[in-house]
């Protein structure tokens, strides 16, 4: 295998939280006169930090969101976790599969760390990643797509240069991020298809494809 290092976007590759996450962020948006269907706010937000969804909702309508929008969503989509949110398909045998061959992972995401806390308790996740294998936007202040920002403090972490990375993104922030900071990265075409994923190193649809395209056996 020809890296050290997989880094994992989290919400949509390791918990199937983007339809969630999507359709409970478009009724909300609505709720508060920012008329926002589910198709729009995977375009607009899929893989972005919330810092995201005030620019451009300030920018469109010139209005901010209420002080508490960050506090309400994050609440309204953990309750939405906790009734419905699943691993994405075969995504324990992968992280299985790495771990018996000493691959390093981890995961970097635009969600808080409770958020992402949350989601793996309920997906039966948490028994694979340890606190310090965990990078959040808000570790940097920044979030994707903010130029390789995020990848690069995980990688330094993780004390792995950037060639010897591979990250999985299902977003076109993530990809564009990944790939600035001068990592290769696959495009998994679970929710997007890959030509709204451009830039990346490949594609793959199913996770249990990932172990071949790493060069990996399951």
């Amino acid at each position: 295998m020809g890296y050290d290092l997989v880094i994992f976007d989290n919400d949509g590759v390791l918990v199937d939280s983007e339809p969630l996450a999507n359709n409970v962020l478009a009724g909300y948006l609505t709720e508060l006169g920012h008329p926002t269907t589910y198709e729009e706010s995977v375009r607009d937000y899929m893989g972005a930090s919330v810092r995201r969804v005030h620019e451009l909702v300030l920018e469109r309508s010139g209005q901010q969101l209420p002080a508490d929008f960050d506090e309400t969503l994050h609440a309204r989509i953990c309750a939405a976790f906790e009734q419905e949110l699943k691993p994405v398909p075969g995504v324990e045998e992968v992280l299985g599969a790495l771990t018996a061959h000493g691959i390093g992972y981890c995961l970097v995401s635009s969600s808080g760390h409770e958020r992402i806390r949350v989601g793996h308790r309920v997906a039966g996740l948490d028994g694979w990643f340890e606190e310090e294998w965990i990078f959040s936007a808000d570790d940097v202040g920044l979030g994707k797509p903010a130029p390789p920002d995020l990848y690069l403090h995980a990688a330094r972490q993780m004390g792995v240069e950037p060639a010897r990375c591979v990250v999985v993104e299902d977003s076109p922030r993530g990809v564009r991020a990944a790939a600035s900071a001068g990592m290769d990265v696959y495009g998994y075409t679970a929710l997007l298809p890959a030509d709204e994923l451009p830039g990346a190193t490949g594609y793959f649809g199913d996770m249990m494809q990932l172990p071949l395209l790493l060069q990996l056996p399951v």
